[in-house]
């Protein structure tokens, strides 16, 4: 029987056959003929290009997630609709061709050959995948015979060997968590030269940005090596999570990516517990709240209406906020029975859909409490609380509001675990805050009731809570003074720094007690702790030049002498046997001194690059801290002395190093001079730059503001053909609009869009204008502060 009429519905991307005669009911068979494009948009079945022997080549890739396989083939390509796929290529002979599953037959036929594999088990059309191109590999295998390969360019396979070694070994710890193996007799991992998401969990064959795959022993950072070991961790735990039990519809994103996201720090830590990778995570939980602060923030599970809606949430909320709160209730439940549900709940469900009360439900029967009730206030609302403390007649008052970092309060209510220590890690107390308020009496939990009146208390112990804590004034300076005394965990640390920051910045807070905060710091050595202090002055210094431009110069002076210390301690070179941490430490701590401003550090970054210009090989200016170096000769690039920025472009172009381009790519635009940003803006749009790789260079100075956001208008016709309705696209939005901090400018912005929006950048461009709008009632808030000339003059020289 064939179709009377066949229509394309372009705006839902549906086809649709009539036919001329009712069919029948039962079981069928629709065939139909169909022929595409190997297109350039790095979604689809798309081309890659490389070099081989100096000669440019094309790669052939796939990437289907979240709606692209009906750019490739006919489907009801919903993650519901799951099928088996047989799949057969005919590619030229020379070649490489890769699938979801192992090849059961290779003939050839002159320049041609024929390449079929195996029937794959049920599947979304998401995960199929297919790859065609020149590859060397690295091989190795698993305990039970799961061959496990690295595909990359010809000549680069060692580089794939670290990320084999991690990949064997994360899969043989997935099947002692999950307790089920993983399911294909194969698995391959490919790096992809033009990607444009960190890497794909396609079913037995993976693909990542060689950012994410490749590491070099000489020339990687150790960020980077920690980068390859997160992001396979990720990939692999989609094996289970995502690809073996699938989310229903893509409401239920965050089932795959929050839980692949706290599972690959699971594995991490695993595999190496010297990383404290736990420790870092909360960079990743402080993304979540940084997002669900704002008041254009979704729910965990959102409502997805159409495919166009989709790009979009792959984002903090439901990578980051979802991994947040799955590791809050693990917390609450305690590992052991956790992990018994989550097996459990992976059994039940494999090679089906699911959604998320299927989840809760498993934890639910495993753990015997209310894990629905418990979550639904996380899951199915935006936002989070903060949790207000205060000390009152040998009692601990709490309340609980929404929080908003534009200083609104929201009316939302959430079921909180709270954690507590007072005085000591030895005194403990938790309990849920269910109610709008609660009230805690100290002597249930101190021996000595004479602590109650000095006692140190800390909410929400090690972070595990997905809440702000705001403490009175009285608890605010306790824990000053356990910061100072070396009383608290990095993690700690780390969360009451976190919250204060927040705080000020929605204007319940000032500025001039983050700083007196910020200066009890002024010994830390914890990686995680200074990288967020680092941010957190980076936040600081652009508002204050906003605010009181006269006490810019203060404020740079009172950050430099803050690292100064740590700095001191790690020095610039590399020490024997030093840890990770200090390694990827070293580099932040110096690009920071860079960014502030310090002579000394400006001037060895100087001599240190041009014996690297000389030797690419010298000792002197190692992967850990190159981009603190090319930072630092940007800083000092002017119209005037353009040579650093022309010695740093021979270094991108001569490389053929992924990770070294990134480098230079996010240091270009340091430059203090608008003339130079907009000569580097010109450079990412060239063809000199993958347009994977372009969003790596928006971030620009602070007094290249005004001139990326013009740059950003002239060429916007261009980038959105260029980058079209992906995820990509609406990096240009959010890096170069969420800077700003004047009211006009957030209303010229909504002005420019107004008849430039699609629903693909919808969410993102309001989210940017919130930022600008807060950012605006912070600088408004910080002039108006009374004593802050005062104690940043004297931060500044004591």
């Amino acid at each position: 029987m064939k179709p009377s009429a066949t229509n394309l519905v372009e705006a839902d991307e549906i086809l649709v056959l009539e036919f001329s005669e009712t069919l029948p009911i039962g079981t069928g068979i629709l065939s139909i003929v169909f022929e595409g494009t190997l297109n350039k948009k790095m979604k689809g079945f798309y081309r890659s290009t490389y070099e081989h022997n100096g000669e440019k080549k094309n790669m052939a890739v796939t990437q289907f997630e979240p709606a692209d396989a009906r750019r490739c083939f006919p489907c009801w390509d919903e993650p519901a609709c799951k099928a088996t796929f047989k799949i057969t290529l005919d590619v030229p002979s020379e070649l490489v061709a890769l699938s979801n599953m192992p090849i059961i037959e290779e003939k050839v036929d002159g320049h041609l050959k024929k390449v079929s594999y195996q029937e794959s088990p049920l599947m979304s059309t998401y995960l199929v995948a297919v790859v065609v191109g020149f590859f060397d590999y690295a091989e190795d295998h698993t305990t039970d015979g799961v061959i496990v390969r690295v595909y990359c360019q010809v000549g680069k396979a060692n580089q794939g060997k670290f990320a084999l070694n991690v990949a064997v070994r994360t899969l043989e710890l997935y099947k002692e968590y999950f307790s089920v193996p993983y399911s294909l007799p194969k698995l391959d991992m490919v790096a992809i030269p033009d990607f444009a998401a960190g890497a794909m969990e396609n079913y037995g064959l993976v693909t990542y940005r060689e950012t994410a795959l490749l590491y070099d022993d000489q020339h990687s950072a150790a960020a980077n090596k920690q980068r390859v070991t997160i992001v396979v961790a990720h990939e692999l735990a989609h094996q289970w999570f995502g690809n073996l039990v699938t989310m229903e519809w893509w409401t239920h994103l965050w089932l795959n990516e929050g839980f692949a996201t706290w599972v690959s720090y699971l594995a991490t830590d695993s595999l190496f517990p010297e990383w404290k990778i736990w420790t870092q995570f909360l960079d990743d939980s402080t993304e979540g709240l940084k997002l669900d602060g704002l008041a254009e923030s979704h729910p965990i599970e959102v409502e997805i209406n159409h495919a166009r809606e989709i790009d979009e949430i792959f984002d903090a909320i439901s990578y980051k906020k979802g991994a947040s709160v799955i590791r809050m209730l693990q917390s609450y439940l305690g590992a052991e029975c956790f992990q018994r549900s989550l097996a459990s709940y992976i059994e039940r469900f494999a090679c089906f859909n699911a959604m998320t009360e299927d989840l809760w439900a498993a934890l639910e029967e495993g753990s015997g409490e209310p894990v629905n009730t418990l979550m639904n206030s996380w899951t199915k609302q935006k936002g989070y609380p903060v949790v207000s403390v205060r000390v009152k007649d040998q009692k601990l008052m709490f309340e609980q509001s929404q929080f908003l970092s534009s200083g609104s309060y929201g009316d939302g209510q959430w079921i909180v675990p709270i954690t507590l220590c007072c005085g000591s890690y030895e005194v403990r107390k938790s309990f849920l805050l269910q109610t709008k308020s609660g009230t805690l009496h100290i002597e249930e939990f101190l021996s000595d009731k004479s602590d109650a009146v000095s006692a140190w208390i800390k909410l929400n112990v090690d972070q595990t809570g997905f809440y702000r804590v705001k403490y009175d004034d009285n608890l605010a300076a306790r824990l000053i003074y356990a910061i100072e005394n070396k009383y608290l965990t990095a993690t700690d640390r780390f969360g009451i720094l976190d919250d204060s920051f927040a705080l000020c910045m929605a204007r319940q807070q000032s500025l001039t007690l983050l700083l007196t905060l910020m200066d009890a710091f002024r010994e830390e050595l914890d990686y995680t702790v200074l990288s967020n202090l680092i941010s957190i002055s980076y936040k600081v210094t652009r508002t204050v030049a906003d605010a009181v431009p006269d006490l810019l110069d203060y404020v740079n002076q009172f950050f430099i002498r803050l690292f100064l210390y740590s700095s001191d301690k790690l020095g610039w070179e590399p020490k024997q046997g030093e840890s990770h941490l200090d390694a990827m430490l070293r580099g932040e701590i110096l690009t920071a001194l860079a960014m502030f401003g310090d002579d000394l550090t400006l001037n060895e970054a100087s001599r240190r690059f041009l014996s690297f210009l000389d030797d690419r090989s010298t000792p002197l200016l190692p992967p850990d801290i190159r981009k603190a170096a090319y930072v630092a000769v940007m800083r000092r690039v002017s119209t005037s002395n353009r040579m650093g920025c022309e010695s740093l472009l021979r270094v991108y172009r001569e490389t053929d190093l992924s990770q070294e381009k990134m480098r230079i790519l996010s240091s270009l635009a340091s430059s203090p001079d608008p003339s130079i940003i907009l000569k580097v803006l010109n450079f990412l749009l060239s063809d000199e730059v993958r347009s994977q790789d372009a969003v790596f260079g928006l971030t620009v100075s602070r007094e290249g503001r005004e001139t990326a956001w013009k740059w950003l208008k002239d060429n916007w016709e261009h980038i959105s053909e260029t980058w079209g309705s992906g995820f990509l696209l609406t990096r240009f939005v959010s890096a170069i609009v969420s800077p700003f901090a004047s009211f006009e400018k957030a209303i010229e912005i909504e002005d420019f869009f107004e008849s430039r929006n699609k629903p693909s950048i919808a969410r993102t461009l309001k989210q940017s204008i919130e930022r600008v709008q807060i950012n605006a009632r912070w600088v408004d808030g910080v002039q108006n502060e009374e004593h802050l000339a005062d104690v940043v003059m004297e931060l500044a020289q004591r």
